[in-house]
């Protein structure tokens, strides 16, 4: 599926994985997807900020909403596993006297999926997977050919139940709001001042 998202669909995922680790979340939720979408200049975007909705406030409604995760350090991961009995220096010792030195600091290795580069993958939630499903209908259903920003959104509003048309929702977007200025949007000018050509 991830061969027929344009490159900003492509990014505005990346942007949704880094998203959530800084907000220190294991998981890529809807609320994610929504956010990656804010950040990348496309119709989702121009339709989002129309609708007063920005990187700045879905990042504070998810904040406000599910908060941030803990902070982990390598200290509190440390004394965690002390209390198990596990030594991590004398883990690293091994390790390097096995494979050599600095074997634990190399990065991972890119993941590919679908076409696509994930570097320490944040996993979906089955909720963000049938959101990008929807995309994917959206684009069948409208014969695009391609996955765009303006699918995803489609796809976030479809899905409904999720954190990201929650938050659409609340700051008064909900989903015939958002369908309608996306296709003024997609219509071009003439669609967005209300005159024909």
């Amino acid at each position: 599926m991830f061969e027929r998202f344009t490159a900003s669909a492509r990014e505005a995922v990346v942007l949704a994985q880094e998203e959530a680790r800084a907000l220190r979340h294991h998981y890529l939720g809807t609320e994610h997807l929504l956010l990656g979408i804010t950040r990348v200049d496309g119709p989702a975007a121009r339709v989002l900020e129309r609708l007063s909705i920005d990187a700045e406030t879905v990042r504070a409604d998810i904040v406000r909403i599910v908060g941030a995760g803990p902070e982990a350090t390598g200290d509190d991961d440390a004394r965690a596993l002390r209390t198990l009995g596990i030594d991590l220096d004398e883990v690293r010792r091994r390790i390097e006297e096995e494979f050599g030195p600095g074997a634990l600091d190399r990065p991972p290795a890119p993941c590919r999926r679908h076409g696509m580069a994930w570097n320490g993958g944040v996993p979906f939630t089955p909720r963000a997977k049938k959101v990008l499903e929807l995309a994917l209908r959206e684009a069948v259903r409208t014969r695009t050919g391609f996955i765009g920003t303006e699918h995803i959104l489609l796809g976030i509003v479809r899905e409904k139940d999720g954190l990201a048309a929650r938050i659409l929702a609340q700051r008064e977007a909900p989903a015939d709001t958002v369908r309608n200025a996306l296709a003024d949007e997609l219509a071009g000018p003439e669609g967005l001042d209300g005159t024909s050509a």
